[in-house]
């Protein structure tokens, strides 16, 4: 049965590892969390290893820029796996050949040095390859339809590489490379994906637990946290871990009270929505 305990400290004598979410966490793309980068900084100091997992589509050595812009502080984490990271394996499984590729220039990292021919359409491609929207702050999914119709009754496949649909940019939500899959599945397509909530990308994560501490990681003892409902709880869920559910996320306005306080009630209606569910929830991530 869910908790809803006060701060992340009271949890640190059941658990010794934290897998944590970036995005809608710890920043929201413009400005980090002062409180929540310190909750993961005293975990990493007093408990033990914070390994981060994210649905960023590049590759988490390229995302690490991006966390020191926002003054994110190394000392809040040990680890890194990005959903870049589990993809490339699908995207090297289908070289050598032509990918169209569906995303923003800072996300061709992805692709680097892989034997694959960018395509600028599905017309001529072997399959998919996507980070996101071309332009996310202007596209909406809707604008690809036709082109992702033609992909589709070629019978191309859709790698997905980052499944998070939206996510918060300062006060904006912004579609992601999810909300193309979900079109894509809706035409008749396949669609692929390696991130959260997928196995692929867990078994990187407790891969690096397992290297930070130099043994086997007890799976009883890892702490999911994130603010995804059907990323980050979901995917915690599948893998039998425990969850810490953030509930001033992405999903704030379903889970909070007009008192900016936690909802237990509303949180408990928001997972079931999705039949999910999470071992503890919190408003905001502190120590």
């Amino acid at each position: 049965m869910m908790d809803f305990p006060e701060r992340l400290s009271a949890l640190r004598d059941r658990y010794d590892i934290v897998l944590c979410d970036v995005w809608g966490v710890i920043h929201n793309g413009v400005q980090s969390f002062p409180e929540a980068c310190d909750a993961l900084v005293q975990w990493g100091a007093n408990v033990g290893p914070v390994v981060l997992i994210s649905n960023a589509p590049r590759p988490s050595t390229d995302v690490v820029s991006q966390l020191d812009s926002l003054a994110v502080p190394r000392a809040a984490w040990s680890g890194f796996v990005t959903s870049g990271d589990a993809t490339r394996a699908l995207l090297s499984a289908r070289a050598p050949g032509k990918v169209w590729r569906i995303g923003p220039d800072r996300d061709a990292t992805l692709y680097a040095g892989l034997d694959l021919d960018l395509t600028a359409s599905g017309e001529d491609a072997d399959f998919i390859g996507c980070t996101g929207l071309f332009d996310d702050e202007t596209e909406i999914p809707e604008d690809y339809r036709e082109r992702l119709a033609v992909a589709a009754k070629r019978g191309l496949t859709f790698i997905c590489a980052n499944p998070d649909r939206v996510v918060q940019r300062g006060d904006k939500l912004i579609f992601c490379a999810g909300a193309l899959a979900d079109l894509y599945e809706s035409l008749g397509g396949e669609v692929v994906m390696a991130g959260k909530p997928f196995a692929p990308i867990y078994d990187l994560a407790i891969a690096k637990a397992a290297e930070l501490t130099g043994k086997p990681v007890d799976r009883s003892r890892v702490l999911c946290i994130g603010d995804g409902v059907i990323t980050d709880v979901l995917g915690a869920e599948n893998q039998k871990l425990a969850c810490l559910f953030i509930a001033k996320g992405i999903h704030g306005e379903k889970a909070i009270g007009p008192d900016g306080l936690l909802n237990p009630e509303a949180v408990l209606a928001l997972l079931a929505a999705d039949k999910t569910g999470a071992t503890h929830a919190v408003g905001d991530l502190v120590w």
